[in-house]
């Protein structure tokens, strides 16, 4: 070997090609100085939408034009070394791993990211990093896919700093320039100071988590205790009609189905609490461990950029809750059966109803008995139970207020257009996504969102203030899809949906794509009535009276969710109410 050719070869990291890391085939000198093979350059741009040196990541505005360093070539030729080869242990990226910014082709898994250079790097790549001496001094860390969201893009530096009079990560230079008198911290203070409020929201967590639990369980215990009190109630009526069961037959039958059908929506409305329960501690626990992988992560711009989503406190309720009367029967019952056994042809005609009063969990039993038709028969009635009929639908608002039910809005279902505000109670249609997380429960195409609440078993009552052109206010049960944009996932257009649209100045209905076109003038504010147990959904336009729109009569089968959809420049806000309001 020459001396030439000795002194050469120890700058044979100068004769290499960064993006390729083998000897510069056909190089090329790009306007910064830096040298690369001509292929590589070219692939590397054209899989870009900016052009940029792959080594000072200095940008061009425009793409420089390429042409071969002739004199560099014929001097690589001269004294060319054998080409560097990847190990043969190298793994290509996967699903779910951060691919290698320089490999050409089929890429390989980056094993670094360098926060100086802003790329990542596999094993072959990352060498110069450990060799080169003008590299050696970066920054570098785990592989991370988001290093643009945390690359200045005025200044093509690192975000080092967080200024708190803006709320926003800057780098050094934006710091001395645009923020200099701004209030600044670093981002190792800036996390200090929000870790108290993470570990206090992560306790809170854990103490909703520990109340759900136990109510879950005491829910548990209580349709149990329920279980055995239809069991003994149905014993006692059992002995009470067997010496009678020949003449009262047919009213022993009406009993027992009443306190079938009872238990039946008892458990029912039972099993919808602890659904909603079990949601609710699933959600706390998802949210426990998000709090606490966040807690756990050394990137000081991913901690403070998912910080202020991540310690938001899911929608706590509490008022759920599920209480049974343990008497299935009247004592009135049973007493007038016991005292009219001489008029058992009468008795066995007497009709069995039941009703729930505002603010009962459970129905109470009556009897109605025949229109008397003599004196002494009127007379008889002064001693006898006060019998109560099912009531009918409120007329006036103020009767409609005593079912009044206070919703929030679900952000889980919430489509990333559409904005929630006013504690979850106001929600409008967006020009900008929002970022939420993902969930299994939002839906990811249609412009909608579903309230938390699960109505079932009772009489429920709520309005809803609108402004737009097209919006849908309805109820869906909890199956409706969220994914996609077809008729199963849109309100109305399915057999699990029931809405009213308002759309260019006219309301229309729709259930299992079926729809109705109304005639009524416009009114900005919607009073919706749900009576579950009858299967009856109504929708009212309300001003100074209730004028009814539409019902809908039908068999619900499952817990009801209230629901909104929306065109463009729309939204909805769910009012606070009360009774006397007006």
């Amino acid at each position: 070997m020459t001396m030439a050719e000795a002194q050469l070869g120890g700058l044979q990291d100068e004769f290499t090609c960064l993006v390729c890391l083998y000897t510069l085939n056909d190089p090329v000198t790009i306007p910064c100085g830096h040298n690369f093979c001509l292929k590589c350059l070219t692939d590397c741009w054209d899989q870009s939408q900016e052009c940029s040196c792959p080594q000072c990541r200095h940008t061009f505005t425009t793409r420089p034009e390429l042409n071969r360093n002739t004199q560099l070539n014929e001097v690589i030729k001269r004294y060319k070394r054998p080409r560097l080869s990847p190990p043969l242990s190298q793994n290509y990226a996967g699903p779910g791993d951060v691919e290698c910014d320089f490999c050409t082709g089929k890429k390989f898994r980056a094993v670094k990211s360098c926060l100086t250079c802003m790329a990542s790097y596999c094993q072959t790549h990352l060498q110069p990093h450990y060799e080169v001496a003008a590299l050696k001094h970066h920054k570098l860390v785990d592989p991370d896919r988001n290093l643009k969201e945390k690359f200045c893009g005025k200044y093509q530096k690192s975000l080092e700093m967080f200024c708190r009079t803006d709320k926003t990560f800057i780098c050094l230079m934006c710091a001395v320039n645009e923020h200099n008198s701004h209030e600044k911290s670093a981002l190792e203070t800036e996390r200090e100071g929000k870790k108290k409020q993470l570990v206090e929201t992560q306790s809170e967590i854990r103490k909703r988590l520990e109340d759900k639990e136990k109510k879950l369980k005491k829910t548990r215990s209580t349709v149990e205790e329920m279980k055995v009190s239809v069991k003994q109630k149905m014993e006692e009526h059992d002995k009470s009609f067997t010496a009678l069961i020949q003449c009262i037959e047919e009213a022993h039958k009406k009993l027992t189905e009443k306190i079938r059908e009872q238990e039946k929506r008892n458990i029912e409305k039972a099993e919808g609490v602890m659904e909603q329960l079990e949601k609710e501690i699933e959600e706390l626990k998802r949210k426990d461990v998000e709090l606490k992988k966040l807690s756990e992560t050394k990137d000081h711009v991913h901690f403070l950029q998912t910080f202020s989503s991540c310690c938001v406190l899911p929608a706590d309720g509490d008022s759920l809750s599920f209480t049974v009367k343990a008497d299935f029967s009247s004592e009135g019952l049973l007493k007038e059966m016991s005292d009219l056994k001489k008029s058992l042809e009468k008795i066995s005609q007497w009709e069995i109803l039941t009703w729930t009063p505002p603010g009962h969990e459970s129905p109470i039993f009556t009897l109605r008995p025949p229109e008397p038709q003599s004196r002494e028969e009127f007379l008889q009635c002064r001693e006898a139970p006060i019998f109560t009929l099912q009531p009918p639908e409120p007329q006036s608002r103020e009767e409609f207020l005593q079912y009044f039910c206070p919703l929030t809005l679900d952000i889980n279902t919430a489509h990333r257009y559409l904005c929630l505000s006013e504690g979850n109670k106001k929600v409008t249609r967006e020009w900008t996504k929002a970022t939420y997380p993902d969930h299994p429960e939002r839906f990811d195409h249609l412009a909608q969102v579903l309230c938390r609440e699960a109505l079932t078993g009772t009489h429920c009552y709520w309005e809803v203030e609108g402004s737009g052109d097209d919006m849908m206010i309805g109820v869906a049960y909890n199956g409706l899809d969220r994914k996609g944009r077809g008729v199963e996932c849109s309100l109305g257009y399915n057999d699990k949906s029931w809405c009213l649209l308002w759309s260019h100045s006219r309301y229309t209905v729709r259930h299992n794509n079926k729809r109705t076109v109304i005639s009524a003038p416009y009114s900005p504010r919607i009073g919706v009535y749900l009576d579950w147990p009858a299967g009856s959904l109504s929708f009212y336009s309300v001003s100074h009276t209730m004028t009814l729109l539409h019902r809908f009569n039908t068999s619900f089968t499952e817990p009801l969710y209230p629901g909104f959809g929306f065109g463009p420049a729309s939204s909805v806000t769910i009012c606070h109410l009360t009774p006397g309001d007006h």
